[in-house]
C-alpha cells in the first residue's frame, strides 16, 4: 500500500502594503500563491489600497490608520498618532489571527502592522519592489527576518540588513506571466512597428507632449511603419490625437486599456516610465523599452529601476530633463531601425525577468514561524470572519484597544 503525501499545514499570514498598484500587485500575487498552498491570508492597507482591483478571493482586507511623517511639526504629530493607533489595532488583529509571519510591501500604510509584528515577536519579511530601499522598509530592514529584493543591486540598504537579503524579483499579474513563453512578434524591415506608450497617473503629461513630436521627427520610412497605442490623461487626449493626425501616424488613444497585457504582448517596443511593476512586466514578457524615469520619484528610484535592464541591453534610458523629441527619435532609430537590433534587445529584456518571484517569495515566507505544533493546532482554523471597511477588524474591540 503506497504512502499518501501528508497534507500541507494551514498557517495564517498577514500582508501589509501601501495603497498604490506598485505595492498591491506583488501583495496580491503572493496572497494568491499562499492561498493556493492552503494558507489563510489577510491584507492590511489604506482606503486607496482596498479599492485597487485584483484582490484574490478568500482574502480579508483590513483598513488601519497610518500617517506620513512629514508636513511640519503638526503633520508629524498627526502622522505619529495615526501610526500608534494603527499599531494598537494591528496588535489586536495578530492576537486574533496568530500569524506565522507578516509580510510588508512598503508604503506608510504598512508601517503600523510591521511595528506591531516587531512588538509581538512575530517574524516579518519585507519585500522591496524598487532598486532603492523605500523609507518604511529602510527603517525596519534591520529588524526583519528577511529582506526580499527585486534587483541584485539595491541602494540605501542598511549594513545590518545585508546578510538578510534574498533576490526574489517582483511578482507580476498572472495574465502577464502567461505571456512569457510567447515568441517576440514578427518584425521585418518593412513591416509594422507597434509601439506601446504609457506614463502612469503622474507621468503621462510629458509623454503626451514629447512622444508625438519625437515620432514625427523620425525618417519618413520608419514614421509610416508606426502603429501607436498610447495611454493619455483625459485632458491631453485631444491634443495628442491632433499631433498624430498632423504627422500621419495611426494611433489608438485611451485613458485606460483593460486589455493592457495583450497590448504589451502585441508591442514591439515600449516607451514610458520605469516604475517597478512596469519593469517587472516588461522583463517577464521580454519587451524592449525606451524608459524615461520619473524625475520626482522618491529618492530617484525610477532611475535605479531602469539601471539593470539598460545595462543588460534590453532598454535605453533617457533622463527626464534630457527627454526631447530629438532624443526620443535618436533612441528609436538606434533600437528599431534594424529588426535584429530590436529582437536582440527583446531577448536581453527577457533574460532580466524573474518569472518565479511569487513562488520564491512564498517559499521564503513559509520558512519563518510555524512550528510543527502550531501547524497541527492551526489546521482547519479559520481566519477572523470580519472584513474591514474603514471600521477595521473586530471594530468594537479594536476601537477599545485604540483608546
Amino acid at each position: 500500500m503506497s504512502k499518501q503525501a501528508a497534507p500541507r499545514a494551514t498557517r495564517h499570514y498577514i500582508l501589509a502594503a501601501g495603497g498604490t498598484g506598485g505595492h498591491m500587485i506583488p501583495a496580491f500575487a503572493l496572497a494568491s500563491e499562499l492561498i493556493a498552498r492552503g494558507h489563510k491570508v489577510a491584507l492590511v492597507t489604506d482606503t486607496r489600497g482596498e479599492a485597487i482591483p485584483g484582490k484574490p478571493a478568500g482574502m480579508e482586507a483590513y483598513v488601519l490608520p497610518a500617517g506620513r511623517m512629514d508636513g511640519g511639526v503638526l503633520g508629524k504629530l498627526r502622522g505619529l498618532n495615526a501610526i500608534r493607533k494603527g499599531r494598537r489595532m494591528a496588535l489586536r488583529l495578530m492576537r486574533e489571527m496568530e500569524p506565522a509571519c507578516v509580510v510588508g510591501f512598503g508604503g506608510y500604510p504598512a508601517m503600523p502592522t510591521l511595528l506591531a509584528a516587531r512588538a509581538a515577536g512575530v517574524p516579518f519579511v519585507i519585500h522591496e519592489q524598487n532598486a532603492v530601499l523605500g523609507r518604511v522598509n529602510r527603517y525596519l530592514a534591520g529588524s526583519a527576518a528577511a529582506v526580499a529584493t527585486a534587483y541584485e543591486r539595491i541602494d540605501r540598504m542598511p549594513a545590518k540588513a545585508a546578510s538578510k537579503i534574498h533576490l526574489i524579483g517582483n511578482p507580476v499579474r498572472e495574465e502577464v506571466l502567461a505571456l512569457r513563453d510567447q515568441a517576440f512578434p514578427p518584425f521585418l524591415k518593412d513591416g509594422l512597428l507597434r509601439v506601446l506608450v504609457t506614463g502612469g497617473s503622474q507621468g503621462a503629461r510629458i509623454l503626451s507632449r514629447v512622444v508625438p513630436a519625437g515620432f514625427a521627427a523620425l525618417p519618413r520610412d520608419m514614421r509610416h511603419r508606426l502603429q501607436v497605442t498610447q495611454q493619455c490623461r483625459p485632458e491631453d487626449i485631444e491634443a495628442v490625437r491632433e499631433s498624430y493626425a498632423a504627422s500621419g501616424i495611426p494611433a489608438e488613444l485611451g485613458t485606460y486599456f483593460e486589455d493592457m497585457a495583450q497590448r504589451l504582448a502585441d508591442a514591439h517596443l515600449f516607451v514610458g516610465r520605469a516604475g517597478a511593476s512596469t519593469i517587472a512586466e516588461l522583463t517577464a514578457v521580454g519587451r524592449p523599452a525606451i524608459l524615461i524615469p520619473l524625475a520626482i520619484a522618491m529618492d530617484d528610484h525610477q532611475t535605479a529601476n531602469a539601471r539593470e535592464m539598460a545595462e543588460a541591453g534590453g532598454a535605453r534610458a533617457i533622463p527626464e530633463p534630457a527627454f526631447t523629441a530629438e532624443a526620443l527619435a535618436e533612441q528609436m532609430l538606434a533600437m528599431a531601425e534594424e529588426p535584429e537590433t530590436l529582437a536582440n534587445a527583446a531577448h536581453r529584456s527577457w533574460i532580466c525577468g524573474r518569472p518565479d518571484a511569487a513562488r520564491d517569495l512564498a517559499d521564503l515566507v513559509e520558512g519563518f514561524g510555524g512550528t510543527p505544533l502550531m501547524d497541527v493546532i492551526k489546521v482547519g482554523r479559520s481566519a477572523p470572519a470580519k472584513s474591514s471597511a474603514a471600521a477595521a477588524p473586530a471594530a468594537s474591540k479594536v476601537a477599545e484597544d485604540a483608546k
